[in-house]
């Protein structure tokens, strides 16, 4: 970054580092430990997709990797749009198996930034829950390389439950690389796996 950069605010983007992913077992221990928050199992990826032959192709292969698992019991993946034109795929484990499902995760960011896709990355997201049923997600944003609280009201509705998510910021801040723009901390409201 040279002086003008700095004199004018701007900053090289930080690069995205798919093995912080690998962080959220542990976070998941913490966040048991400390504020009752246990995995539900689910996970997804929200990319944007492409037109295309080769996009249409690697998702394909995504897909098959994630169904290989299928025949001896194993969830099928689910793909679903969200109203704002995003794709999710949602891979579900039993809540017992979160390194299985980060393992998922992480395939799918890695199939995708493999194949010269990795700037429709947009995010990833473990769910958690607590025996209240207030829902947790630690989201993983791609080209920031770090991830954020996000905690929707139980009750519904487009609310959040900002303090809570301020706790589990202050909670976390060992086990993963945090998000520290509060204002990158993006809602991501009926997200599948939340």
């Amino acid at each position: 970054m040279g002086f003008l950069d700095a004199l004018l605010g701007r900053s090289k983007p930080v690069k995205p580092d798919l093995d912080q992913l690998f962080g959220v077992p542990s976070a998941a221990l913490t966040l048991e430990a400390a504020a009752g928050f246990r995995p539900t199992g689910l996970g997804s990826v929200c990319f944007a997709a492409v037109e295309g032959g080769a996009f249409a192709e690697v998702e394909r292969q995504v897909r098959a990797l994630l169904d290989a698992d299928t025949p001896s019991g194993g969830v099928p993946v689910e793909a679903s749009q969200d109203a704002y034109g995003y794709s999710w795929l949602l891979a579900r484990h039993s809540p017992e198996q979160l390194p299985e499902l980060v393992n998922d995760l992480h395939a799918v960011n890695s199939e995708l930034e493999g194949n010269g896709f990795g700037p429709q990355l947009l995010c990833s997201l473990v769910g958690f829950r607590n025996e209240a049923g207030q829902p947790l997600a630690l989201v993983y944003l791609y080209k920031r390389g770090a991830f954020y609280p996000f905690a929707p009201m139980p009750s519904g509705g487009e609310k959040r439950n900002s303090p809570l998510e301020l706790q589990v910021r202050a909670m976390l801040g060992n086990d993963l690389r945090l998000e520290q723009d509060l204002s990158r901390w993006f809602p991501v409201w009926g997200a599948p796996g939340l």
